[in-house]
C-alpha cells in the first residue's frame, strides 16, 4: 500500500510541474530534457555497476538459494528464500536481487511495474523530487533546468522497468517506439552486459556507457571491484 501511495503522490507532483511548465515552454528545455535523460541513464549505470559488485551479507543462507537446483515452486526453496529475506533489510535485497538477475535474466521481465520501480520510488525518486520542488520554489531557476530535473527523475523511477523490457519480447507500443528512436535500448545492446558482466551497465538507453566503462576499468584496476561480489558467499 505504501508502495502505491508513493506512486501516486510522484505522479501527482510531476503532473503539476508539467503544467506549470508547459505555460512557459521554449526551445531550451529541449537539450535540458535529453540531458535529464543523459543522466538518468548514467545513474542506472552507477546504480547497476554498485549492485553487481557490492558483497551480499555472508552466513545467513543466500548461497544456499542462489544456488539452489530444485524447484523454485517448492517448499523447501520458500523456506530457505524467507529464513534469508527476512534478515534483509531493502537495500539488502535489492543487492542480492541484482546478482540473482544474471543467471535468471527473464525473471526480471515477468515481475509487474510496481514490483520493479515501487522501491526505487519510494527510497529515492520521490523525496528527491520533493526536495527538488522546494528548491525551486524558494529559488527562481529558470524553467528549462526544471525541465531537465524532472527528465532525470522519469528516467530514473523507471530505470528498473525500462531494464526488465530488455528482458522479455512481449513490450508495449511505445516501449518499442523509444526503441526504435534510441531513446531506450533493445536487448541485443545489452547482451554485452550479460555476457562479461564487465561492461554496459546503463539500462535505460546505454548512452552513458562509454564514461562508465572507464570508470568500471580504472575502479577494477584498483582492485574496488572483485569477481567475488558477483555472487553470495
Amino acid at each position: 500500500m505504501i508502495i502505491r501511495i508513493a506512486l501516486l503522490a510522484l505522479a501527482c507532483i510531476l503532473a503539476a510541474d508539467i503544467g506549470w511548465m508547459a505555460l512557459s515552454a521554449s526551445f531550451w528545455m529541449l537539450p535540458a530534457m535529453l540531458a535529464g535523460w543523459y543522466a538518468a541513464d548514467m545513474a542506472s549505470g552507477v546504480v547497476h555497476m554498485y549492485m553487481d559488485y557490492k558483497p551480499s551479507r555472508a552466513g545467513i543462507g543466500l548461497d544456499k538459494i542462489f544456488f539452489y537446483e530444485g524447484s523454485r515452486e517448492s517448499a523447501e526453496y520458500l523456506a530457505l528464500r524467507d529464513a534469508a529475506f527476512s534478515q534483509l533489510n531493502p537495500v539488502e535485497r535489492l543487492i542480492y536481487d541484482f546478482k540473482n538477475h544474471h543467471p535468471r535474466p527473464d525473471a526480471l521481465g515477468r515481475r509487474s511495474m510496481v514490483t520493479q520501480i515501487g522501491s526505487t520510488v519510494l527510497f529515492a525518486t520521490l523525496p528527491f523530487t520533493i526536495l527538488a520542488n522546494i528548491v525551486f520554489l524558494l529559488f527562481p531557476l529558470p524553467l528549462w533546468l526544471i525541465a531537465g530535473v524532472l527528465t532525470f527523475v522519469v528516467g530514473a523511477s523507471f530505470a528498473q522497468y525500462f531494464h526488465g523490457t530488455l528482458h522479455r519480447k512481449d513490450n508495449p507500443l511505445i516501449v518499442r517506439a523509444m526503441q526504435r528512436t534510441k531513446l531506450l535500448m533493445n536487448a541485443e545492446d545489452h547482451r554485452r552486459h550479460h555476457e562479461t558482466l564487465q561492461c554496459d551497465f546503463s539500462t535505460i538507453n546505454g548512452w552513458s556507457n562509454p564514461a562508465l566503462n572507464l570508470v568500471f576499468n580504472a575502479m577494477r584496476r584498483r582492485g574496488y571491484l572483485r569477481d567475488e561480489g558477483l555472487i553470495p558467499n
